[in-house]
């Protein structure tokens, strides 16, 4: 056997990455007087123990099955310290993990655990941190990295999160067959805010997290899978699908930010786009969701030959249904830039105008970014300069100042 320590760490970190969450889900079912925490770090040191001991004697033939012997005696041992059992004649019935999850109505343990995530008495924000940790298994620092929290404010939203999960006894209660459907609008706003997290730019490393966005796509195409999905569930993934295909344009030579107008066709992914088109074909036929207008709006950019030929008249109208349906201010935002792009130049400063008595979309750098282009493209380059200058001081993100500084670069 190969027992290098590249070898090791690299089989390890992949367990982790698959069976995490199950591992937690398993023994909390198995020991249900043990906490959350206990199992997490009865599980934790289990991992630990696997890369001492594979380094040592090799990898065995079942490295998973070794993990999970290793939680399971852990988990033994601590009833034991514990004084909760006097002999081996007492300790629970190790046989009953087995059908814990052949005999759910969720065939994947890791859709179990996002129904589960999807409780709805949980935060959205505290049901995509718990989903990162439990289903998508990212370590604590991953999840700051990509949701731009500190460390220590991620652990504080999980230590209210377990309280709550305790309390519902969340994952050891499988939401029933008729309870599924409830649930599923839940389910695809996870999977949409994680998506967007990994597909906007991090805090902390200033680059996309393509990892967060294909956790998104791995989750929805799973949900199809295994026909827990409708046809909402078919418009949420055809609209990631058309804008992952859109990664690597995103970035210049230099790893400058470019903006959809500067972006090199030529790199979009021909193949997502194409099977973002077949996923549009599937999602016909139900109710229209707020994904089927995003993905229907996504579907005009990556099939437009280039930014002047985009249909920018039937995009608007599309945000005005969207607005309709789900009235807010980031949205009605979209609207006007497709509003200014489709000719409707007065109405689109209007109502960009507008939104700037908005509390809140008045401090957006995004907002007084798209007044500051405007002005530019009419002409007038000191109330752009002005807009500009604001936004430089509404963003942290080192590539947004660069590409505000460009434009900028372009009123001299």
């Amino acid at each position: 056997m190969n027992n290098s320590v590249d070898t090791v760490q690299q089989e390890v970190d992949l367990l982790y990455k698959s069976h995490y969450g199950i591992l937690v889900a398993s023994l909390l079912k198995l020991f249900q007087d043990h906490s959350l925490e206990t199992v997490e770090d009865l599980v934790q040191d289990s991992f630990a123990a696997a890369l001492t001991a594979w380094r040592k004697d090799g990898i065995p033939s079942n490295p998973a099955g070794w993990i999970y012997t290793v939680c399971r005696n852990k988990g033994l041992n601590k009833i034991k310290q514990s004084k909760k059992i006097s002999s081996l004649s007492d300790e629970p019935d190790l046989t009953a993990i087995a059908p814990v999850f052949r005999e759910s109505a969720l065939e994947d343990p890791s859709l179990q655990l996002l129904f589960a995530c999807a409780h709805p008495d949980l935060s959205p924000k505290v049901q995509v941190v718990i989903t990162l940790k439990y289903v998508a298994n990212l370590k604590v620092e991953a999840i700051a990295k990509a949701l731009g929290m500190g460390i220590d404010g991620i652990d504080k939203l999980l230590l209210r999160a377990r309280k709550k999960i305790k309390e519902e006894q969340v994952f050891l209660k499988e939401p029933e067959l008729s309870h599924l459907n409830h649930r599923l609008p839940i389910v695809h706003k996870i999977i949409y805010l994680i998506f967007n997290e990994g597909y906007k730019p991090s805090v902390g490393a200033d680059v996309l997290n393509e990892e967060l966005c294909e956790e998104a796509l791995l989750l929805n195409k799973a949900l199809l899978d295994h026909r827990l999905g409708d046809t909402a569930t078919a418009a949420l993934y055809a609209l990631m699908l058309f804008n992952a295909a859109r990664f690597k344009a995103r970035s210049g030579p230099g790893g400058e930010l470019l903006d959809l107008e500067e972006q090199d066709r030529e790199l979009w992914n021909k193949p997502l786009i194409s099977m973002g088109c077949e996923f549009m074909k599937q999602s016909a036929g139900g109710e229209m969701s707020t994904y089927h207008y995003e993905a229907s709006i996504a579907f005009l950019h990556c099939t437009a030959n280039n930014f002047q030929s985009t249909n920018w008249t039937l995009i608007s109208q599309l945000y005005l249904q969207l607005l309709q349906m789900n009235p807010n201010p980031f949205v009605e935002l979209s609207y006007s830039i497709a509003l200014y792009y489709s000719g409707q130049k007065v109405k689109a400063l209007d109502l960009l105008n507008a939104l700037r008595q908005h509390p809140f979309l008045n401090q957006y750098y995004l907002l007084n970014a798209t007044l500051g282009k405007i002005h530019y493209l009419e002409g007038d380059h000191e109330k752009a300069r002005q807009f500009f200058l604001k936004t430089l001081e509404q963003t942290t993100l080192k590539r947004e100042k660069d590409f505000i500084r460009r434009m900028m670069e372009k009123l001299n």
